[in-house]
């Protein structure tokens, strides 16, 4: 190659800067895309691991208070007998709050899997119909009810907590299945339930209780 020849461009020093210099930069961004990811990945799972954890927390206290350590369907029984023999008798329904938890996770419920979502809303959409009977049955209309129509609505109110227990204990499963397992798992364990195979589980306070979600 003489003086006056030019370099060819694949030996001119300056293109070989730009390429390694670009070859850099594309790193950089593919490095920086990829933590980015793996950050958001890593936090979306922290997010869903304490969403998990505490309505997990929340429904099986609920489920214990609908279960009333074994005794719901006998008190109930009771009562409904005493309502039977004095008409007059109207039984005392305490106010309870069973969807804080709930609440405060709705604005950020996309961070629930598909698995237990449903579960999870259908289970506080029966405990606020329960909560919202059992507000009518405090009322002074109810208490103007005919004794028959009393007893009614008590029997209905009792049967809709058992069926909230009931949805609660699934969607407690559910929960517990996705911590064990993730999305396949909680699959599994649905498709189970569906087919009657998933057995039901205690939930008295003197039974011992699912551990919270570790993961």
């Amino acid at each position: 190659m003489t003086p006056d020849q030019p370099v060819p461009l694949f030996l001119d020093p300056r293109v070989w800067q730009a390429l390694i210099a670009g070859v850099v930069v594309a790193a950089g961004w593919i490095v920086t895309g990829y933590l980015s990811r793996r950050e958001a990945t890593r936090l979306r799972a922290e997010r869903l691991r304490d969403a998990h954890r505490a309505l997990f927390a929340e429904i099986r206290n609920a489920c214990a208070e609908y279960w009333g350590e074994g005794e719901a369907e006998k008190q109930a029984a009771a009562l409904l007998h005493r309502m039977e023999t004095e008409p007059d008798f109207v039984p005392f329904i305490p106010r309870e709050a069973h969807d804080l938890v709930f609440e405060s996770i709705l604005p950020r419920a996309d961070v629930l899997p598909r698995q237990t979502i449903d579960p999870i809303v259908a289970f506080y959409a029966l405990v606020r119909a329960v909560g919202a009977l059992g507000e009518d049955m405090r009322s002074d209309r109810f208490r103007g009810l005919e004794p028959d129509r009393r007893q009614a609505i008590y029997r209905h109110y009792m049967q809709m907590r058992t069926r909230a227990l009931s949805y609660g204990q699934n969607a407690m499963r559910l929960i517990e299945a996705y911590s064990d397992g993730g999305p396949e798992e909680a699959d599994r364990v649905k498709r189970r339930m569906a087919r009657g195979e998933e057995p039901k589980r205690p939930t008295d306070r003197g039974t011992p209780q699912p551990d919270p979600p570790r993961v």
